[in-house]
């Protein structure tokens, strides 16, 4: 019998008595090979430099790490086989427990955020294609489009404008090839979240141009001024993305999720899960699912401490306000504060002593593609006291002549 391979760009037909081998094209224009390189934010990661060379580690983006035990769970004995491609029934209604016009349909569950995120970009990006991305942003949400080689304007935030998004910049840059536009809120790296009015204008400019709107709402269960809907809630050309990483202090189980309701779109990314991995981990799923059946009570806790701490690093930028400042953080468990001035020896020797005298690890601002009088603090995952002296630790760094 003859054997028939499709691939997106042509049709092969192999005749095997003869192997003979005729090729048809269905697209004069070839894709492109995705052009990966490594982002800095992973390279430098202190995961790759070392935990046990860091004595207070400021640079993680979420609560602390947490354990089985620390949970309350003890994995039963799963049934490891193929779980549901859309991720199991029970999860993706939790998911969504509680929000208007959503159901456990509108839901995919993925490999974390960073895969939704891919997952999205490869599927609705091509090379012919424009997307307006805010930065500074989550790499991710800048790398792969980058991979991809499609056209990017970046609407560049402000610490003047207090980081919030211009909505004349974004319709401005709107070309007639605009397929995606791409924000986070909270906003990683700087904290600050988008304001329900914006993200209407927004969702309505968006859907009046024919444009997706995504919407990275990773930190979004760890605000101190209120929720904002799900995004995707608002209206189908609306794409939400979160995960159980940042809030949950979870990364290792590698749980994340679309949030979309329009089912032509959730086909096509459930079409590139089961191309990537079929399907997901039965024993990820099982524990989200308790961790979310638990979410209430979890993140009551958790937001409480994390003011607590955001308050720590507010006093210690009023005590410092001659050298450093910031804008107040609103929501996940980051903060981007800006140096006023270069210390001594400049910046590279700033960072070198900080690490290697002090023993203390931040985000510069080059991870996020900004000025490295930029640095991101992470306030949720060191303990109170590892917190505290990192924060010393920049004190005296900067004060250092």
């Amino acid at each position: 019998m003859p054997s028939i391979h499709r691939q997106p760009w042509r049709f092969v037909y192999i005749k095997q008595d003869k192997q003979t081998v005729s090729t048809i094209s269905t697209n004069t224009q070839l894709p492109t090979t995705m052009k990966y390189t490594r982002m800095p934010i992973e390279v430098e990661s202190p995961e790759e430099y070392g935990y046990e060379k860091i004595k207070y580690n400021l640079s993680e983006s979420s609560i602390a790490d947490q354990t089985l035990g620390s949970l309350g769970l003890q994995i039963p004995d799963l049934k490891l086989l193929y779980n549901e491609h859309k991720g199991s029934t029970a999860l993706r209604s939790l998911i969504v427990k509680d929000h208007d016009n959503l159901s456990h349909d509108d839901v995919l569950i993925t490999s974390g955020a960073a895969g939704a995120l891919f997952i999205i970009s490869s599927s609705q990006l091509a090379p012919t294609d424009h997307l307006v991305v805010v930065r500074p942003n989550y790499a991710t949400n800048l790398e792969t489009p980058r991979a991809i080689g499609c056209e990017i304007t970046f609407i560049d935030l402000s610490f003047e404008s207090g980081f919030q998004i211009d909505i004349t910049a974004v319709e401005a840059a709107i070309q007639p090839n605009t397929k995606v536009i791409s924000i986070t809120t909270p906003h990683n790296p700087t904290g600050t979240i988008v304001d329900r009015d914006t993200l209407d204008r927004l969702i309505s400019l968006t859907k009046e141009r024919g444009i997706i709107l995504l919407v990275d709402e990773t930190y979004a269960d760890i605000s101190y001024q209120g929720c904002l809907p799900i995004a995707a809630s608002l209206s189908d050309h609306v794409i939400s993305v979160s995960s159980l990483s940042k809030s949950y202090g979870i990364p290792g189980i590698r749980l994340g999720w679309i949030i979309n309701k329009n089912p032509k779109l959730q086909e096509t990314f459930l079409a590139a899960k089961e191309q990537i991995s079929i399907s997901g981990s039965v024993i990820d799923e099982w524990i989200a699912e308790q961790v979310l059946s638990r979410k209430d009570e979890i993140l009551s806790t958790t937001t409480k401490e994390m003011d607590q701490r955001r308050e720590i690093v507010a006093d210690w930028i009023k005590k410092e306000g001659e050298l450093i400042e910031w804008v107040r953080p609103e929501g996940g468990v980051v903060c981007f504060p800006r140096l006023k001035k270069e210390p001594a020896g400049g910046m590279d020797a700033f960072y070198h002593r900080l690490l290697h005298t002090y023993g203390t690890y931040v985000g510069p601002g080059h991870w996020f593609e900004q000025p490295d009088t930029f640095m991101r603090i992470g306030y949720g995952w060191p303990s109170v006291e590892e917190l505290k002296g990192g924060l010393e630790a920049i004190s005296m760094a900067l004060r250092e002549t």
